[in-house]
Protein backbone atom coordinates (compact mmCIF):
# COMPACT_ATOMS: atom_id res chain seq x y z
CA UNK A 1 0.00 0.00 0.00
CA UNK A 2 1.72 2.85 -1.16
CA UNK A 3 1.57 6.49 1.03
CA UNK A 4 0.46 9.51 -0.81
CA UNK A 5 2.84 12.58 -0.75
CA UNK A 6 1.25 15.83 0.89
CA UNK A 7 1.79 19.02 -1.49
CA UNK A 8 1.90 22.58 0.64
CA UNK A 9 0.75 25.89 -2.08
CA UNK A 10 3.63 28.21 -0.84
CA UNK A 11 2.50 31.90 -2.30
CA UNK A 12 5.84 33.44 -3.65
CA UNK A 13 6.24 37.19 -4.35
CA UNK A 14 5.65 38.27 -7.86
CA UNK A 15 8.65 40.51 -7.95
CA UNK A 16 11.38 39.45 -5.05
CA UNK A 17 13.53 42.55 -5.58
CA UNK A 18 10.54 44.38 -4.36
CA UNK A 19 10.91 43.25 -0.73
CA UNK A 20 12.97 45.10 1.42
CA UNK A 21 15.99 43.33 2.34
CA UNK A 22 16.26 41.77 5.49
CA UNK A 23 19.11 43.53 7.48
CA UNK A 24 21.60 42.24 9.82
CA UNK A 25 21.73 42.46 13.34
CA UNK A 26 18.24 43.63 13.55
CA UNK A 27 17.16 46.97 14.48
CA UNK A 28 20.41 48.56 12.40
CA UNK A 29 18.53 50.20 9.88
CA UNK A 30 18.66 53.47 11.37
CA UNK A 31 22.40 53.89 12.82
CA UNK A 32 23.27 56.41 10.25
CA UNK A 33 20.17 58.68 11.14
CA UNK A 34 20.36 58.68 15.28
CA UNK A 35 22.69 60.82 16.81
CA UNK A 36 24.14 59.89 20.31
CA UNK A 37 23.86 62.29 23.66
CA UNK A 38 27.15 64.19 22.98
CA UNK A 39 25.93 65.12 18.92
CA UNK A 40 22.52 66.33 20.18
CA UNK A 41 24.41 68.56 22.90
CA UNK A 42 26.21 70.05 20.38
CA UNK A 43 23.31 70.97 18.24
CA UNK A 44 21.28 72.25 20.86
CA UNK A 45 24.06 74.50 21.76
CA UNK A 46 24.58 75.90 18.41
CA UNK A 47 21.44 76.51 17.86
CA UNK A 48 21.20 78.20 21.44
CA UNK A 49 24.10 80.63 20.48
CA UNK A 50 22.52 81.91 17.33
CA UNK A 51 19.41 82.73 18.91
CA UNK A 52 21.09 84.17 21.21
CA UNK A 53 23.20 86.30 18.76
CA UNK A 54 20.16 87.89 16.82
CA UNK A 55 18.50 88.66 19.88
CA UNK A 56 21.60 90.69 20.92
CA UNK A 57 21.57 92.06 17.36
CA UNK A 58 18.17 93.16 17.86
CA UNK A 59 18.53 94.58 21.06
CA UNK A 60 21.25 96.63 19.95
CA UNK A 61 19.50 98.02 17.43
CA UNK A 62 16.88 99.08 19.65
CA UNK A 63 19.60 100.87 21.79
CA UNK A 64 21.13 102.50 19.03
CA UNK A 65 17.68 103.94 17.93
CA UNK A 66 16.45 104.83 21.08
CA UNK A 67 19.99 106.52 21.79
CA UNK A 68 19.89 108.07 18.46
CA UNK A 69 15.52 109.66 19.23
CA UNK A 70 17.41 110.84 22.68
CA UNK A 71 20.03 112.66 21.02
CA UNK A 72 17.25 114.60 18.66
CA UNK A 73 14.44 115.12 21.89
CA UNK A 74 17.44 116.70 23.64
CA UNK A 75 18.35 118.70 20.60
CA UNK A 76 14.70 119.93 19.91
CA UNK A 77 14.89 120.71 23.94
CA UNK A 78 12.29 118.26 24.69
CA UNK A 79 13.86 115.71 27.59
CA UNK A 80 12.86 117.81 30.55
CA UNK A 81 14.28 117.52 34.43
CA UNK A 82 13.91 119.12 37.47
CA UNK A 83 16.95 121.67 37.74
CA UNK A 84 17.67 123.51 40.76
CA UNK A 85 17.57 127.23 40.90
CA UNK A 86 21.24 127.82 41.65
CA UNK A 87 22.40 125.55 39.32
CA UNK A 88 21.10 127.59 36.56
CA UNK A 89 23.72 130.76 35.42
CA UNK A 90 21.97 133.25 32.82
CA UNK A 91 25.81 135.09 31.19
CA UNK A 92 25.01 133.50 27.59
CA UNK A 93 22.70 135.85 26.47
CA UNK A 94 22.03 139.62 26.97
CA UNK A 95 18.72 140.01 28.35
CA UNK A 96 16.19 142.22 27.07
CA UNK A 97 14.72 143.47 30.32
CA UNK A 98 15.53 146.99 31.00
CA UNK A 99 15.79 148.03 34.80
CA UNK A 100 12.33 149.01 36.48
CA UNK A 101 9.33 147.52 37.17
CA UNK A 102 8.37 144.45 35.35
CA UNK A 103 4.82 144.32 36.00
CA UNK A 104 3.74 141.05 34.08
CA UNK A 105 5.79 139.45 36.49
CA UNK A 106 4.09 139.63 39.29
CA UNK A 107 0.60 138.26 37.47
CA UNK A 108 3.17 135.22 36.12
CA UNK A 109 4.08 134.39 40.03
CA UNK A 110 0.24 134.04 41.10
CA UNK A 111 -0.44 131.99 37.78
CA UNK A 112 2.25 129.89 38.37
CA UNK A 113 1.46 130.12 42.41
CA UNK A 114 -1.60 128.88 41.75
CA UNK A 115 -1.31 126.32 38.64
CA UNK A 116 2.08 125.50 38.48
CA UNK A 117 4.24 126.24 35.38
CA UNK A 118 2.66 125.07 32.30
CA UNK A 119 5.74 125.36 29.35
CA UNK A 120 9.27 124.21 31.23
CA UNK A 121 12.34 126.94 30.49
CA UNK A 122 15.11 125.90 28.42
CA UNK A 123 18.77 125.40 29.28
CA UNK A 124 22.05 123.79 27.89
CA UNK A 125 24.43 121.80 29.74
CA UNK A 126 27.54 124.08 30.85
CA UNK A 127 29.60 121.48 32.76
CA UNK A 128 30.18 120.31 36.29
CA UNK A 129 26.40 119.97 36.80
CA UNK A 130 25.68 123.89 35.80
CA UNK A 131 23.55 125.05 33.29
CA UNK A 132 22.84 127.94 30.87
CA UNK A 133 19.84 129.79 30.37
CA UNK A 134 19.17 130.18 26.46
CA UNK A 135 15.24 130.29 27.29
CA UNK A 136 12.93 131.67 29.90
CA UNK A 137 14.16 134.43 31.91
CA UNK A 138 11.14 135.58 33.40
CA UNK A 139 9.70 132.16 33.97
CA UNK A 140 13.37 131.48 36.14
CA UNK A 141 12.82 135.02 37.73
CA UNK A 142 9.18 134.17 38.82
CA UNK A 143 10.88 130.69 40.43
CA UNK A 144 13.27 132.65 41.97
CA UNK A 145 10.80 135.59 43.68
CA UNK A 146 8.64 132.33 44.92
CA UNK A 147 11.82 130.45 46.59
CA UNK A 148 12.52 133.96 48.14
CA UNK A 149 9.01 134.83 48.96
CA UNK A 150 8.24 131.24 50.67
CA UNK A 151 11.24 130.51 51.79
CA UNK A 152 10.01 126.67 50.45
CA UNK A 153 12.91 124.72 48.60
CA UNK A 154 11.14 121.61 48.31
CA UNK A 155 8.76 123.31 45.86
CA UNK A 156 9.88 126.43 44.77
CA UNK A 157 13.77 125.51 44.12
CA UNK A 158 13.67 123.18 41.36
CA UNK A 159 11.70 124.34 38.49
CA UNK A 160 10.85 122.13 34.94
CA UNK A 161 13.72 122.66 32.40
CA UNK A 162 13.89 121.21 29.18
CA UNK A 163 17.78 120.25 28.24
CA UNK A 164 18.77 121.21 25.45
CA UNK A 165 22.29 120.06 23.55
CA UNK A 166 25.08 122.41 23.38
CA UNK A 167 26.21 123.85 20.26
CA UNK A 168 23.23 125.99 18.87
CA UNK A 169 24.56 129.10 17.10
CA UNK A 170 24.33 131.97 19.04
CA UNK A 171 22.45 134.16 16.61
CA UNK A 172 19.96 131.34 16.46
CA UNK A 173 19.56 131.49 20.67
CA UNK A 174 19.05 135.04 20.34
CA UNK A 175 16.15 134.85 17.55
CA UNK A 176 14.76 132.18 19.56
CA UNK A 177 14.50 134.38 22.64
CA UNK A 178 13.13 137.38 20.35
CA UNK A 179 10.73 135.04 18.68
CA UNK A 180 9.64 134.24 22.29
CA UNK A 181 9.27 137.75 23.07
CA UNK A 182 7.26 138.55 19.99
CA UNK A 183 4.42 136.25 21.11
CA UNK A 184 3.39 138.56 23.39
CA UNK A 185 1.41 141.19 22.07
CA UNK A 186 2.50 143.80 24.39
CA UNK A 187 6.28 143.49 24.38
CA UNK A 188 6.97 147.64 23.71
CA UNK A 189 9.37 149.04 20.57
CA UNK A 190 12.21 149.67 23.70
CA UNK A 191 12.50 146.77 24.83
CA UNK A 192 13.02 145.39 20.86
CA UNK A 193 15.34 148.36 20.29
CA UNK A 194 17.41 147.30 23.88
CA UNK A 195 17.57 143.75 22.73
CA UNK A 196 19.30 145.16 19.39
CA UNK A 197 21.65 147.05 21.49
CA UNK A 198 22.34 143.89 23.67
CA UNK A 199 22.80 142.04 20.67
CA UNK A 200 25.32 144.43 19.25
CA UNK A 201 27.29 145.19 22.50
CA UNK A 202 27.38 140.98 23.10
CA UNK A 203 31.34 140.07 22.63
CA UNK A 204 30.18 136.97 21.05
CA UNK A 205 28.38 137.95 18.18
CA UNK A 206 30.00 138.92 15.03
CA UNK A 207 27.16 142.38 14.45
CA UNK A 208 28.55 145.87 16.17
CA UNK A 209 25.92 147.46 14.66
CA UNK A 210 22.33 147.63 16.16
CA UNK A 211 20.69 148.46 13.36
CA UNK A 212 22.45 146.08 11.47
CA UNK A 213 21.24 143.79 14.46
CA UNK A 214 17.75 144.85 13.76
CA UNK A 215 17.70 142.75 10.21
CA UNK A 216 19.48 139.22 12.41
CA UNK A 217 17.07 139.22 15.05
CA UNK A 218 13.75 140.52 13.63
CA UNK A 219 13.86 138.36 10.15
CA UNK A 220 9.97 137.28 11.16
CA UNK A 221 9.25 141.29 11.42
CA UNK A 222 7.58 143.23 8.65
CA UNK A 223 9.79 146.23 7.03
CA UNK A 224 7.60 148.91 8.79
CA UNK A 225 7.84 147.11 12.25
CA UNK A 226 11.96 146.81 11.64
CA UNK A 227 12.30 150.47 10.90
CA UNK A 228 10.36 151.35 13.43
CA UNK A 229 12.75 149.41 16.04
CA UNK A 230 15.63 151.41 14.80
CA UNK A 231 13.77 154.71 15.39
CA UNK A 232 13.41 153.33 19.46
CA UNK A 233 17.19 152.62 19.05
CA UNK A 234 18.38 156.33 19.03
CA UNK A 235 15.76 156.85 21.46
CA UNK A 236 16.90 154.06 23.89
CA UNK A 237 20.33 154.94 23.32
CA UNK A 238 20.26 158.31 24.11
CA UNK A 239 18.06 158.24 27.16
CA UNK A 240 17.66 154.24 27.91
CA UNK A 241 19.55 154.79 31.52
CA UNK A 242 17.16 157.75 32.47
CA UNK A 243 14.08 156.77 31.44
CA UNK A 244 12.08 154.32 34.19
CA UNK A 245 8.77 153.23 31.97
CA UNK A 246 10.90 153.15 28.37
CA UNK A 247 8.54 150.17 27.61
CA UNK A 248 5.22 152.12 28.63
CA UNK A 249 6.16 154.96 25.67
CA UNK A 250 4.03 154.32 22.67
CA UNK A 251 4.87 153.54 19.22
CA UNK A 252 4.24 157.21 18.29
CA UNK A 253 5.29 159.35 20.84
CA UNK A 254 8.82 156.78 20.81
CA UNK A 255 8.75 157.72 16.90
CA UNK A 256 8.13 161.54 17.36
CA UNK A 257 10.96 161.97 19.77
CA UNK A 258 13.48 160.08 18.25
CA UNK A 259 13.06 162.37 14.87
CA UNK A 260 13.48 165.65 17.54
CA UNK A 261 16.43 164.16 18.87
CA UNK A 262 18.18 163.80 15.56
CA UNK A 263 17.02 167.63 14.39
CA UNK A 264 17.32 169.30 17.83
CA UNK A 265 20.65 169.13 19.06
CA UNK A 266 20.63 169.40 23.49
CA UNK A 267 17.70 167.77 23.42
CA UNK A 268 18.44 164.37 25.20
CA UNK A 269 20.73 166.53 27.72
CA UNK A 270 17.63 168.65 28.43
CA UNK A 271 15.34 165.51 29.13
CA UNK A 272 18.06 163.87 31.38
CA UNK A 273 18.58 166.86 33.36
CA UNK A 274 15.14 167.25 34.27
CA UNK A 275 14.59 163.69 35.01
CA UNK A 276 17.29 163.55 36.94
CA UNK A 277 17.01 162.55 40.55
CA UNK A 278 13.15 162.44 40.29
CA UNK A 279 13.21 158.59 41.48
CA UNK A 280 9.32 159.36 42.98
CA UNK A 281 7.86 159.93 39.39
CA UNK A 282 5.33 157.75 37.71
CA UNK A 283 4.75 156.80 34.37
CA UNK A 284 2.41 159.36 33.23
CA UNK A 285 5.09 162.04 34.89
CA UNK A 286 7.49 160.66 32.68
CA UNK A 287 5.49 160.52 29.41
CA UNK A 288 4.28 163.93 29.92
CA UNK A 289 7.66 165.36 29.90
CA UNK A 290 8.53 163.49 26.93
CA UNK A 291 5.10 164.33 24.87
CA UNK A 292 6.28 167.88 25.72
CA UNK A 293 10.03 167.88 24.59
CA UNK A 294 8.30 165.66 21.31
CA UNK A 295 5.60 168.75 20.39
CA UNK A 296 2.80 166.57 21.66
CA UNK A 297 1.96 168.08 25.25
CA UNK A 298 0.46 171.75 23.63
CA UNK A 299 3.63 173.99 24.45
CA UNK A 300 6.95 172.71 23.25
CA UNK A 301 9.46 172.45 26.02
CA UNK A 302 11.98 175.10 25.46
CA UNK A 303 15.79 173.20 25.49
CA UNK A 304 17.54 174.15 28.08
CA UNK A 305 21.21 173.24 29.20
CA UNK A 306 21.77 170.41 31.79
CA UNK A 307 21.45 171.55 35.54
CA UNK A 308 24.94 170.00 35.74
CA UNK A 309 27.56 172.67 35.71
CA UNK A 310 29.42 170.15 33.87
CA UNK A 311 31.60 170.41 30.89
CA UNK A 312 29.56 170.66 27.16
CA UNK A 313 31.33 167.31 24.91
CA UNK A 314 31.25 168.12 21.36
CA UNK A 315 29.37 166.48 18.86
CA UNK A 316 31.52 163.96 17.10
CA UNK A 317 30.08 160.10 15.41
CA UNK A 318 27.25 158.54 16.66
CA UNK A 319 29.07 155.34 17.55
CA UNK A 320 32.31 153.84 17.07
CA UNK A 321 32.93 149.73 17.41
CA UNK A 322 35.76 147.67 17.50
CA UNK A 323 37.00 144.63 19.43
CA UNK A 324 40.17 143.56 21.49
CA UNK A 325 41.05 139.78 21.81
CA UNK A 326 41.75 139.16 25.19
CA UNK A 327 42.90 135.93 27.45
CA UNK A 328 39.11 135.74 28.29
CA UNK A 329 38.20 136.06 24.68
CA UNK A 330 36.93 139.38 22.55
CA UNK A 331 36.18 142.30 24.41
CA UNK A 332 33.51 144.50 22.42
CA UNK A 333 34.11 148.46 22.89
CA UNK A 334 31.49 150.67 21.95
CA UNK A 335 32.17 154.59 22.09
CA UNK A 336 29.51 157.13 21.60
CA UNK A 337 28.91 160.90 22.82
CA UNK A 338 29.35 160.72 26.56
CA UNK A 339 29.57 157.16 26.89
CA UNK A 340 32.18 154.56 26.89
CA UNK A 341 31.30 150.59 27.14
CA UNK A 342 33.19 147.75 27.70
CA UNK A 343 31.94 143.87 27.25
CA UNK A 344 33.58 140.93 28.25
CA UNK A 345 33.05 137.56 29.43
CA UNK A 346 34.55 138.22 32.65
CA UNK A 347 33.29 139.38 36.02
CA UNK A 348 34.75 142.47 36.69
CA UNK A 349 32.66 142.76 40.09
CA UNK A 350 35.29 140.22 40.97
CA UNK A 351 38.10 142.82 40.91
CA UNK A 352 39.82 144.63 43.82
CA UNK A 353 38.17 148.18 43.21
CA UNK A 354 40.89 149.87 43.83
CA UNK A 355 42.85 147.77 41.47
CA UNK A 356 39.58 148.50 39.08
CA UNK A 357 39.80 151.93 38.84
CA UNK A 358 43.21 152.59 38.88
CA UNK A 359 42.95 150.61 35.73
CA UNK A 360 39.66 153.01 34.54
CA UNK A 361 41.72 156.42 35.80
CA UNK A 362 44.72 155.16 33.74
CA UNK A 363 42.64 154.20 30.26
CA UNK A 364 40.89 157.96 30.93
CA UNK A 365 43.75 159.58 31.33
CA UNK A 366 45.55 158.31 28.42
CA UNK A 367 42.82 159.58 25.90
CA UNK A 368 43.49 163.29 27.21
Amino acid sequence: MSRKRRVFEIDMPEDPAAETPETFPAGKEDREHRRGPMATAIVETAESTRDRARIEAQIRAENDALAQEHVRLKRAGLITDMIPLDAIDTRKLIRDRAPGPDYELAELVESIRDIGLSNPIRVEPAGEGRYELIQGWRRLSAYRQLLEETGDAEKWGRIPAGIAARGDELERLYRRMVDENLVRKDISFAEMAQLALHYAMDPLTDEHDPEKAVAILFKSAGYQKRSYIRSFIRLVEALGETLMYAAEIPRALGLALAQRLDDVPGIAAAIRAELKDWDTRSVKDELDILRRYAGQGGDEAEVAPPRSAGPTVPAGKARITFQIERPQGSAKCTAANGRLEIRLARDFSAVDRRRLEAAVRAMLEGLD
